[in-house]
């Protein structure tokens, strides 16, 4: 079976469930991005049988939503697509007790911060089992695709910890290989049965992803693992989306086109190396952005925190501030499918703010919409269903008070979220 069958087959039992739920809303006096880039003043949307029948200026015709369609008045806010998340960890802690305790919650969450859909880029089955439980209506929650390791070579000695590293947090970005000298003992291969038994066991568990991580060995086996992966999960439906973070390895993984590339890479400038940033942008493959990993993230107390939750390690700013600039090196390039990424556990409206942050550094507002909405759209690939207000496509919207094509912090307020012609969040007013 084929990718684009795979990619059917997923698209259809969404939207039976999408269709069992749905409601028929007709959205007015609204400013309407479509994320096309085009701006409709005093717009309206029209969502019928949880797709989108029309969009366009003014009022819409009278009887369009179909019968009993719920009229919302926007009052003059901002209606958009709903918010993509086109790399993310979902899951936190025992998956098990995850899906059990948490699972509403934190799902509710994605929802009520503006966020349609989630690719969960690593996850356990919980997370298929949940996204089983939304399909079925007993459980509330954005879209959500789901990707599973299948790693590149076997493991070196870890290297030493850092001096001064914290004691618990293990997240192993404060110790990236990428970061080392490219030098050492070539990694371990493994053999291409196991690797073919990892393949069908993620296609037999129902994942959509096949997930690697390149960080390439001298003499190592990872680039040619790359493209044995890529392949026989293109035979089987399942894309491959591919962990990069330096220039080198970027340009390691290229051959082998991945269907994602899942970060900017911010070790390597490539301000000052133009053959690396052709390459890249001639491969013509979608990114995704990740900006904020290595930007503090400050908790209620204002302390400075690293992705796990420890202390920030200050000796990897240099990436905050590498990774917007190669961003902005690509999207200049002409790599206009750079998607809105973030590679996180923090919650959902935490993780809005920032790697809205990180992107306002060198994005614009306007710029910033495509890249949350169409282009992450396409990062899941599955941008014929989702990422534009278009119709046909999904009704997953946000309804947002403010201008976000003037300033990006009003994504920030979201008072109604729709996915599926169904209102999933409405903020309680006064």
């Amino acid at each position: 079976m084929g990718k684009t069958t795979i990619l059917a087959c997923v698209t259809a039992a969404l939207c039976l469930s999408a269709a069992a739920q749905a409601q028929n809303i007709t959205i007015t006096h609204a400013r309407v991005l479509d994320g096309t880039g085009k701006v409709i003043e005093n717009g309206h949307v029209v969502v019928r049988d949880g797709r989108v029948a029309s969009v366009g200026a003014g009022m819409p015709a009278a009887g369009s939503a179909g019968p009993k369609a719920r009229v919302i008045d926007a009052k003059g806010r901002t209606v958009m697509p709903g918010y993509i998340d086109a790399h993310r960890h979902v899951i936190k802690g025992n998956p098990a007790e995850w899906l059990d305790k948490r699972a509403a919650g934190e799902l509710q969450a994605f929802l009520d911060a503006g966020f349609t859909t989630v690719l969960g880029a690593i996850d356990p089955p919980q997370l298929l089992e949940a996204r089983k439980r939304i399909t079925a209506g007993t459980l509330q929650g954005p879209r959500l695709f789901v990707g599973t390791m299948i790693p590149l070579a076997g493991m070196l000695p870890p290297a030493p910890p850092k001096p001064g590293a914290p004691q618990g947090f293990n997240d192993p970005a404060r110790t990236d290989p990428a970061r080392l000298p490219f030098g050492g003992p070539a990694a371990p291969a493994i053999p291409r049965e196991v690797t073919l038994k990892m393949i069908d066991a993620a296609k037999a568990g129902g994942y959509d992803y096949l997930k690697t991580i390149m960080n390439a060995t001298p003499g190592g086996p990872e680039i040619a693992t790359q493209q044995f992966v890529v392949e026989e999960g293109r035979k089987r439906g399942m894309p491959t989306i591919t962990h990069a973070v330096s220039v080198r390895d970027t340009l390691a993984s290229l051959d082998s086109k991945p269907a994602l590339l899942v970060h900017t890479p911010h070790i390597g400038d490539l301000g000052v190396d133009t053959a690396a940033l052709k390459r890249i942008v001639d491969a013509h493959i979608p990114m995704t952005s990740t900006l904020q990993v290595f930007l503090p993230h400050f908790g209620p107390d204002g302390k400075p925190l690293f992705r796990d939750g420890g202390p920030f390690p200050f000796d990897t700013l240099s990436s905050a501030g590498q990774g917007p600039v190669n961003a902005r090196h690509l999207w200049e390039a002409g790599l206009k499918n750079y998607g809105f990424g973030t590679d996180t556990q923090w919650p959902p409206k935490e993780t809005l703010f920032d790697e809205l942050r990180a992107l306002s550094l060198v994005f614009s507002p306007a710029e910033i919409v495509t890249i949350l909405t169409k282009n992450a759209g396409d990062a899941t690939m599955h941008g014929t269903e989702i990422g534009t207000l278009e119709p046909g496509k999904f009704g997953d919207l946000v309804i947002v008070d403010g201008n976000p094509m003037v300033r990006t912090a009003d994504l920030m307020n979201v008072v109604t979220t729709v996915k599926g012609g169904v209102v999933v969040f409405e903020k309680k007013t006064r």
